[in-house]
């Protein structure tokens, strides 16, 4: 499906609306106010389902490596997404407790791969070039939403990935150690495992 973006409004994330989960705290007292990525949300809506598309330019937050904001569903929808340019890094993790991770995996993703955020995972989406704009679709439950604020309040996902590789966030009381998974090749035909049980 070929969209036109510069047809449609997106919203935009500021790096003011990311300061609490970037991981490089010394670049951040000087850094300036500036856009981050772009979401194009609901370009089609077909049984409840609601197909977005985000933007993210190649960028360096300091030592890290561009990223979403993260967050986790309120109730249990799942989300597919799929990588139209560039490349992409999606860190999953799912918590015993607030501060507590029992797994996290991250899938790089290339052009065409698909990856399958499951239903109970908070999760962010990283930009791992310097040079390359990321274009990504997304499916989701069209009432599905996100919840932010635990990813606030721990200043960002269990692991940061910077310039020198994956860095744990020390904020978490605990978290396993990284585990990666391969991209799916296809968007499931059933996508009705994406809305609330």
């Amino acid at each position: 499906m070929e969209i036109d973006l510069t047809k449609l409004n997106p919203d935009v994330r500021n790096l003011n609306d990311m300061r609490e989960v970037i991981f490089d705290k010394e670049w951040l007292k000087t850094a300036q106010n500036a856009p981050l990525y772009y979401m194009y949300r609901g370009i089609e809506e077909n049984n409840g389902i609601r197909y977005d598309i985000t933007v993210l330019p190649a960028k360096m937050l300091g030592k890290e490596f561009v990223k979403t904001k993260g967050h986790y569903h309120i109730g249990k929808y799942g989300e597919i997404y799929t990588v139209i340019e560039g490349q992409a890094i999606y860190v999953m993790q799912k918590k015993i407790s607030d501060s507590n991770i029992a797994d996290a995996y991250a899938v790089k993703a290339q052009k065409g791969d698909v990856v399958v955020i499951p239903s109970d995972y908070g999760h962010i989406t990283i930009n791992p070039s310097k040079t390359e704009e990321l274009k990504m679709a997304n499916w989701v439950a069209s009432d599905c939403k996100s919840d932010y604020s635990l990813f606030e309040k721990l200043q960002g996902a269990c692991y940061y990935y910077t310039k020198e590789g994956w860095v744990k966030n020390e904020r978490y009381e605990s978290a396993p150690e990284l585990r990666f998974e391969e991209p799916l090749k296809e968007v499931p035909k059933d996508l009705e495992f994406l809305k609330d049980k």
